[in-house]
C-alpha cells in the first residue's frame, strides 16, 4: 500500500511539473521574445539569437511626443476611473454585504452582465448611445466606458471583504458607545482594507491596459498607451517600436506587483474571501 501511495504521489508531481512547463512556455516565452526584440537592433532569420543588441530604438521611441502624451493620458484616465469606481462602488459593496432589500440578488448578479457576454458587442451598443450624447472621442466618454469594466472587481471583491469582517468587534465597539461612523472607520474599514486595496490595484492595472473601449469610444482624439502600441504594430514595419512600447507597458504592472507584495500582502484575497 505504501508503494502505491508513493507511486501516486510521484505521478502527481510529474503532472504538476508538466503544467508548470506548459505555463512557462505559453506565458514566459512570449514575454521573453518581446523583451528581447525591444533591445535588438539586428535579428535576421534563421538565427536563434539576435546578431546585434542596442538601445537605438528606445531612443527613437522615447523621442516621440505622442508616446509621452499617450502615457500621461493613460495615467490620468486610469487614476480618474479608479477613484470614481471607488467612490461609486465601495458604498454599493457595503450595502450589498450588510443590507437586505428587494431585488438585491438580481441586482448583485447583474454586475456580471458586462463579463457574461461578448464585450465588443456591448461596447458597440454603448457607443451608439454615446454618439447621440456627444461623448465619442472625449476624455469622459472613455472614462465612462472604462467604468463599466470595473464594476465586477470593485463590487464583488469588497463585498466579500465586508462580509468577512469580525462582527463581534463591531458589536463590542457599539456596546462601548462608538457611533456607527466610528465603528466603520476604526473597526470595519481596517479589516477590509487589504482586500479593498487589492481590488483597487486590480482596477488600476486593468484600466491601464484596457484597449477595446478606449479605441472604440476614444478614437481618434484619445490615444492611450495600449491603443498607441496597437497602432505602432499595425502601421510600422519595424518590430522594435511595438516591442519597446510593450516593455514600457510592463512597468505599471511591475510597480503594482511590488506594491501588492509589500503593502497589501499576498494573503489579502484569502482574508477577504474568508480563506
Amino acid at each position: 500500500m505504501s508503494v502505491g501511495r508513493a507511486g501516486t504521489s510521484l505521478c502527481v508531481d510529474w503532472i504538476g511539473l508538466l503544467f508548470a512547463c506548459l505555463l512557462t512556455l505559453f506565458i514566459a516565452l512570449p514575454l521573453l521574445v518581446v523583451g528581447t526584440w525591444a533591445f535588438t537592433e539586428v535579428w535576421r532569420y534563421p538565427s536563434v539569437v539576435p546578431q546585434q543588441f542596442g538601445l537605438r530604438f528606445w531612443g527613437q521611441t522615447l523621442a516621440r511626443p505622442d508616446v509621452w502624451n499617450a502615457l500621461l493620458l493613460s495615467l490620468r484616465l486610469t487614476t480618474t476611473v479608479t477613484l470614481l469606481s471607488a467612490i461609486i462602488c465601495l458604498p454599493a459593496a457595503y450595502a450589498f454585504a450588510r443590507m437586505r432589500f428587494p431585488g438585491r440578488n438580481i441586482l448583485f448578479l447583474s454586475f456580471l452582465a458586462s463579463h457574461a457576454f461578448p464585450k465588443f458587442g456591448l461596447l458597440v451598443a454603448i457607443a451608439g448611445i454615446f454618439l447621440q450624447l456627444g461623448l465619442i472621442s472625449t476624455f469622459w466618454g472613455v472614462v465612462l466606458i472604462q467604468l463599466v469594466g470595473t464594476l465586477m472587481l470593485m463590487i464583488w471583491i469588497p463585498v466579500a471583504a465586508f462580509q468577512n469582517v469580525d462582527r463581534r468587534m463591531e458589536e463590542a465597539a457599539r456596546d462601548a458607545g462608538a457611533t456607527p461612523l466610528r465603528v466603520f472607520w476604526s473597526i470595519t474599514l481596517p479589516q477590509a482594507a487589504p482586500t479593498i486595496s487589492a481590488a483597487l490595484l486590480l482596477t488600476f492595472v486593468g484600466t491601464f491596459y484596457e484597449t477595446e473601449g478606449a479605441w472604440l469610444i476614444g478614437a481618434p482624439e484619445i490615444r492611450t498607451m495600449p491603443v498607441l502600441m496597437i497602432s505602432f504594430i499595425n502601421n510600422q514595419i519595424v518590430v522594435q517600436y511595438g516591442a519597446v512600447l510593450s516593455v514600457m507597458l510592463w512597468v505599471p504592472s511591475f510597480i503594482a506587483l511590488m506594491f501588492a507584495r509589500r503593502v497589501v500582502g499576498t494573503g489579502a484575497f484569502a482574508r477577504g474571501f474568508g480563506a
